[in-house]
């Protein structure tokens, strides 16, 4: 299952980034990450990922909940949703 993760960063982009390059992304085995994409002011942060297991997100959010706060939306592709829209 596909997922975005709305990340929104409490104290600026930049710890965030800091952190990265010290330690990586920190994900679980079994997350995995896919892309992202950051809005221009550089507040938020979009990154698809894919699980069979939505639970690692929570360790996944621990590591980094002191420099931003996340909203975990599952998400279908357009094909897959026009396919339930017209049945």
């Amino acid at each position: 299952m596909r997922y975005m993760v709305v990340e929104r960063f409490t104290h600026g982009a930049r710890p965030v980034y800091e952190r990265a390059a010290e330690r990586g992304r920190l994900l679980p085995a079994g997350l995995e990450y896919v892309d992202s994409w950051v809005d221009e002011d550089m507040s938020r942060c979009f990154q698809l990922m894919e699980t069979a297991d939505p639970a690692l997100f929570d360790a996944w959010i621990a590591e980094w909940s002191d420099l931003a706060e996340f909203e975990v939306v599952p998400v279908i592709g357009s094909a897959e949703a026009a396919e339930r829209a017209l049945g």
